[in-house]
């Protein structure tokens, strides 16, 4: 007897419907075989199947089974066709009858015992089956909310084999699980960190509501101890909250590797990535035999924090460029194309030396020029030209360091930060995806426009630092932000002064 269930298998983070098939023979010897490109985890299935089936109390099979997985062409990774699978067993072999599942798309591992266990990309997969025109699905207890985030679409959880079948036979009765955005948003996007919590650096503060306001990427440059890390921490916190959109591509990135905490269906704050200077290429930027997403994918909509940025290998780091361009990573392979989206904000920190206290009053520097030189050349200028903000974090003072007066909290910088955001809003209409950082040239040249004397100081910046035309726009974009903070609808001479103020590597590079 033949019965027809579907699924999704997952390409990248993209969800794609697969019809899983399956077929119980009268008669031949017990064995079952699938077909249709199985991973390694999706063969073994056969054996987890047949074991959660009997532990279940039901009767497996004893005849020829097969399997299709189908497009026969499309890779089929993960253990999520356990539970589809097995209930195609039982419905071929006669043990569920009477089940309508041409609505249903369902997924889940098995254990041994019948238990369903949560599968990655539940919010992948249970996008695609709303866009495929599926209404229904079945999935394990552990991914139910994450799931039900996804308007039209009834999301029913089960927790074993034997629920499944009771549910699917209309012997039990599930209540649809569902979920209040609202309610998760309050609940999950408090941050723990602030920016009172750091004592001084008002320079690097406001440079950093600069950035935030514009979606610009900054680099720090101080000592050690100076405080980048704990400033690269809190930037998130002044940005906008995310939107509903910007939280479901985010977290379907994480669903989709397995970093989604089970206790939350939707990230609600905006993800802070801090890999390590070791870590490789494709943790860094994704790909793989069966290509995943990496770091830049999971900074999406959130900071990308590269400290000792130096200490990565040149290589890693010029595969930084593209994405800071477009916005998403390209990883492609024999068999075909996988893009990822990779739209964040770089926050690199760095020392100004290999012993980290050149320039500085803490302590003598050891390091001889060339040194020095050489250390600074491991960043390239053309992802130098990519970075808008550069700033110089300097030593905190003991006297600073003690200080009891209230620092600038993250609070009063997001209220600045949200009132620019609404700015370019208004300035870019419904796109509010595109901020002052991602302006095209066109849009440079219709917003950015400059006096005479903005045009003077540009020019003689230009010339003095031997400034590229793409530094050109990066500082134009700065000046527009800095401008919009102050509430000046024109680009005025000291909003370009102290946009040309944050380039401070150009003059040493």
């Amino acid at each position: 007897m033949l019965a027809r269930l579907h699924s999704v298998t997952l390409e990248g983070i993209e969800g794609i419907v697969c019809e899983v098939e399956v077929d119980v023979a009268r008669g031949g010897f017990e064995k079952s075989l699938i077909v249709g490109l199985p991973d390694t985890a999706v063969k073994e299935s056969t054996e987890r199947v047949k074991s959660a089936i009997i532990n279940s109390g039901y009767k497996y099979p004893k005849t020829q089974s097969l399997i299709n997985l189908a497009p026969a062409d499309v890779k089929k990774v993960g253990p999520a066709f356990d539970l589809p699978i097995a209930l195609g067993m039982l419905i071929g072999s006669g043990a569920v009858v009477g089940s309508a599942l041409n609505d249903f798309v369902i997924a889940g591992e098995l254990a041994l015992d019948g238990r369903v266990r949560p599968v990655n990309g539940v919010l992948s997969m249970a996008m695609t089956a709303r866009e495929n025109g599926f209404g229904r699905m079945i999935v394990p207890l552990d991914n139910a909310k994450e799931a039900a985030v996804v308007a039209d679409i009834e999301v029913y959880a089960v927790g074993s084999l034997a629920q499944a079948v009771g549910f699917l036979a209309g012997q039990l009765a599930l209540e649809t699980t569902d979920v209040n955005l609202d309610e998760l948003f309050n609940v999950a996007s408090n941050y723990e960190v602030d920016f009172a919590d750091v004592k001084g650096q008002e320079s690097v503060k406001r440079a950093l509501t600069v950035a935030g306001a514009g979606g610009h990427n900054i680099m720090m440059i101080g000592p050690p101890g100076a405080g980048k890390t704990m400033l690269a921490q809190r930037l998130a916190t002044i940005l906008p909250p995310l939107s509903l959109a910007e939280s479901l591509q985010t977290t379907r990135i994480y669903s989709s590797v397995g970093l989604l905490d089970k206790n939350k269906a939707l990230l609600a704050t905006r993800p802070v990535r801090m890999p390590h200077h070791s870590a490789s290429a494709p943790a860094l930027i994704g790909g793989g035999t069966n290509p995943r997403p990496g770091e830049l994918s999971l900074a999406h909509f959130g900071i990308l924090f590269l400290d000792e940025f130096a200490e990565f290998p040149r290589h890693i780091l010029e595969m930084i460029r593209q994405p800071l361009e477009d916005g998403f990573i390209t990883v492609s392979r024999a068999k075909g194309t996988i893009r990822f989206p990779a739209q964040f904000m770089l926050v690199a920190a760095m020392n100004p030396c290999p012993c980290g206290y050149f320039g500085t009053d803490a302590r003598a520097c050891k390091c001889t020029p060339g040194q020095i030189e050489r250390y600074l050349s491991k960043i390239s200028g053309p992802l130098v030209d990519r970075i808008d903000i550069h700033i110089d974090v300097p030593a905190i003072s003991f006297r600073k360091l003690r200080s009891r007066t209230d620092q600038l909290d993250s609070a009063t910088m997001r209220r600045d930060v949200i009132t620019v955001r609404e700015v370019q809003a208004g300035r870019f209409g419904q796109n509010r995806m595109v901020t002052n950082a991602t302006m095209s040239h066109k849009q440079v040249e219709k917003f950015c426009k400059l006096d005479s004397a903005g045009e003077m100081l540009l020019k003689q910046a230009m010339t003095e630092f031997g400034l590229s035309a793409r530094a050109h726009d990066k500082i134009c974009k700065t000046a527009r932000t800095i401008a919009d903070l102050a509430g000046a609808e024109n680009i005025a001479p000291e909003h370009i002064a102290e946009a040309v103020s944050y380039r401070k590597l150009d003059r040493k590079l």
